[in-house]
């Protein structure tokens, strides 16, 4: 064969066509009868919130797919969103695959570079190599913030990672009715407005449907995979109104009796073992009935916009459901249902309404959440629930996502396989754990992992097959040993016992307080028996230690966000230091994230626009950064040229030319200068004059808000509500220049920014 082919070529080459044999290479084909894989991943979906879990939310078409299928109680996640992800896709425990923590963040070592490696093939790469098509939708979350740009690299996107079609949003979280969404490598807008009646868990139902349609329109003989990440249930609780008021009052009785009633009904239900103890209160969680009725309303209002949020969720799936039985395909579908992590408590003691992480964005009183609990699960609000509804949601279980105790780590599982399930209803017990996902589609695929992968060596799969589970309930488990590490907490499951210990950011691991639980007979971590056993403890924990070593969690990082931070800086030769910098930005809808965007907190800083008007009804956004929910735009409106900084709900700083804007050629400017810690003055220039003045406050997190950064519009949501989205300017806007101090140089405030979204 001629040097310039490559391709292993099984006939012959003559010199003519009359003596040559022809040979043509054959595509890769799944084996006969290889089934429709779909799986649907929820976000900060508790143990116990769906019905078929107990819960008192009306689920039914998720109900209805433990009825046909099977419900597991006894499975688990990481405790967080993107090592959930990462072994769930790849079939290896976490750490291994490089991604121990959220998808933000490096430490310079090799099982924390927030993305998942070359080393441990996705599900969806596998699938495609062996005659599958392959698409998602929704959340990704697995590839670091400063990769989501226009510029990449895209090799970590999901088009880089084996999926044919994608169609959703790489953030942690974003907002249900104004997402950032991403189609295959672009950003895209959504495809009608709010008032039009968008929200993106029926966007995103949407697109599975079409591209599973497309896909068997063209190939009605070609297996598919779809990987389904709703948003849903992770904050901001969005749901529409009419969702929402099925739950008016029903939540009035408060997070403890309902609780109870939960309980009850799982043990009711056969989803929980019958001698199974209900803990009292996590210590952070207050009495309901000690709680003023202020509060209560408040707090019942929060459950009626989550219950509202995941039965709208549950109708999508039923959409994707229906499809699939209506063109014959659901039979010959495995279809996986399952939690990322335990519910979420990120909402604090009174959960949150501007801005849903606690923490980590402005402050509100309870007096602001009051007089805004109409808006609660709409376009105006950003919420989160109380963190008594996350310990409602885990009933009947302790803490909460990102602990390794069980709330955080046992989640719902629902396998529905009508072709390989006989005894649909049924409970499985056996331990699973998210990595055993991938060696069940493999092995009901009749596929083999392999052991090298576009030239990389491969990992084994470390998951457990569960396809002897779905024939039977009544064999044993055939996993022996489980290793849990999330933030420095700690935990390992052997042969129905589990050690953990909860860890304290920045004290010794030696301090660890460890526990144990005999699991097999005490479903919920009850009964404490380190004093009792202590050579049981001690096997564990050294047991522990060699799995640790064994599958790349150490080193172990234990440390808070600024410890972190500095610690990384001081390895990397300490942080950068602030120069006067000058950086030239161009008109684009591709927004720019948090880590590539001009830092301009607390620091002198101007920008300016070069700008051609022809008229002075030509208007709109020059520069902005974030929206709704906090950020900064600098506009022409009306022909007079405004500075909007959006602080919070109640507290905007607005600066606006006291003087019309001339047309033509223009160069509009706005200037920073401080007056003292974190606030300052800012003045607006046309052409070099002076024409506007104000004092802006609040200074040191302008800007600091984890939206997109957008150059010549404001998508999705405004920063001023004296103008729609996204507002784009109708002149001709040519380059915007911004002069200051530095850009994005503090670690800390970028992990604090994607820790806000997870």
């Amino acid at each position: 064969m001629t040097s310039w082919s490559k391709e292993t070529f099984a006939g012959t080459i003559g010199k003519t066509v009359e003596d040559s044999v022809p040979s043509w290479p054959r595509p890769a084909q799944a084996a006969e009868g290889a089934p429709n894989v779909v799986v649907i991943l929820l976000d900060d979906l508790g143990f116990s919130q769906l019905g078929c879990y107990g819960s008192d939310i009306a689920t039914p078409n998720i109900d209805a797919l433990a009825e046909g299928g099977l419900r597991y109680n006894n499975f688990h996640t990481t405790a967080i969103c993107s090592p959930t992800r990462a072994a769930l896709l790849t079939g290896r425990n976490p750490h291994a695959a490089g991604v121990s923590f959220v998808s933000g963040f490096d430490n310079g070592f090799p099982n924390t570079r927030g993305k998942v490696s070359k080393e441990t093939a996705l599900l969806s790469e596998m699938l495609a190599e062996n005659g599958y098509n392959t698409f998602a939708v929704g959340k990704w979350h697995l590839v670091p913030a400063a990769e989501h740009t226009a510029a990449g690299p895209f090799d970590n996107w999901p088009l880089g990672r084996g999926f044919e079609r994608y169609y959703g949003f790489l953030e942690g979280a974003t907002n249900q009715w104004n997402p950032d969404l991403v189609e295959d490598s672009r950003r895209v807008r959504q495809p009608k407005k709010v008032a039009e009646g968008y929200h993106l868990t029926e966007d995103l139902t949407d697109k599975a449907i079409e591209y599973i349609r497309d896909q068997k329109n063209a190939a009605p003989d070609k297996p598919f995979f779809a990987y389904v990440a709703y948003g849903a249930t992770h904050a901001p609780h969005h749901a529409p109104n009419a969702y929402i008021d099925r739950y008016k009052g029903k939540y009035d009785k408060g997070w403890d009796v309902t609780r109870e009633e939960w309980f009850a009904r799982q043990k009711a239900i056969g989803v929980i073992p019958q001698d199974a103890v209900l803990p009292p209160r996590n210590p952070n969680v207050r009495e309901w009935a000690s709680l003023p009725e202020a509060e209560k309303k408040l707090y019942a209002r929060q459950q009626e916009a989550f219950a509202g949020f995941l039965e709208h969720t549950d109708y999508h799936i039923g959409r994707i459901v229906d499809f699939l039985r209506e063109i014959g395909q659901l039979d010959n579908t495995l279809l996986v249902l399952l939690s990322d992590n335990g519910a979420c408590a990120m909402g604090g003691q009174e959960g949150t309404i501007h801005s849903w992480a606690e923490g980590f964005g402005v402050k509100e009183t309870l007096d602001e959440k009051l007089q805004r609990i109409d808006e609660i699960g709409s376009d105006t609000a950003n919420n989160h629930y109380a963190i008594g509804w996350a310990q409602a949601g885990n009933t009947p279980l302790k803490w909460y996502k990102s602990f390794v105790h069980a709330g955080g780590v046992k989640d719902p599982l629902i396998i529905h396989y009508p072709a390989g399930i006989r005894d649909g209803g049924a409970v499985r017990t056996q331990y699973s754990y998210v990595t055993d996902i991938v060696p069940t589609v493999l092995e009901l695929a009749g596929i083999q992992a392999p052991e090298v992968y576009k030239g990389v060596q491969q990992q084994p799969v470390h998951g457990t097959s569960l396809a002897y589970t779905l024939a039977s309930g009544e064999e044993p488990t055939r996993k022996e040993t489980q290793h849990f590490e999330m933030v420095g907490n700690r935990a390992i499951w052997h042969k129905g016992w589990k050690a953990v210990a909860a860890h304290k950011p920045d004290t010794p691991f030696s301090d660890d307080v460890w526990e144990l639980y005999h699991v097999d007979e005490d479903f919920t971590e009850s009964n404490d028996l380190a004093q009792a056993h202590p050579e049981k403890l001690r096997e564990l924990i050294e047991l522990w230690w060699a799995e640790a070593g064994r599958y790349g969690v150490l080193p172990l990082d234990g440390r808070s966000i600024v410890a972190k931070v500095r610690g990384v800086e001081k390895a990397k030769g300490g942080a950068p230091q602030p120069a006067v910098t000058e950086r030239v930005f161009y008109p684009s809808s591709f927004g720019l994230p948090f880590a590539k965007q001009p830092d301009v907190r607390n620091k002198p800083f101007e920008i300016r626009a070069i700008v051609n008007r022809s008229s002075i009804e030509e208007e709109g956004v020059l520069v902005a950064q974030g929206g709704r929910f906090g950020g900064y735009a600098l506009f022409v409106q009306h022909n007079r040229l405004t500075f909007h900084y959006n602080y919070a709900w109640g507290v905007q700083y607005t600066i606006t030319s006291e003087t019309a804007l001339p047309v033509g050629e223009l160069t509009l400017a706005f200037r920073f200068a401080r007056t003292g810690d974190n606030e300052g003055v800012g003045t607006l220039y046309a052409n070099g004059t002076r024409i506007g003045e104000g004092k802006i406050g609040h200074a040191g997190v302008l800007g600091f808000t984890k939206e997109q950064f957008r150059v010549g519009e404001n998508d999705p949501t405004p920063v001023s509500e004296t103008y729609a989205s996204p507002f784009r300017f109708s002149g001709e806007l040519k380059r915007v220049i911004f002069t200051l101090g530095g850009y994005s140089n503090s670690l800390e405030s970028q992990l604090a920014v994607e820790l806000a979204t997870e």
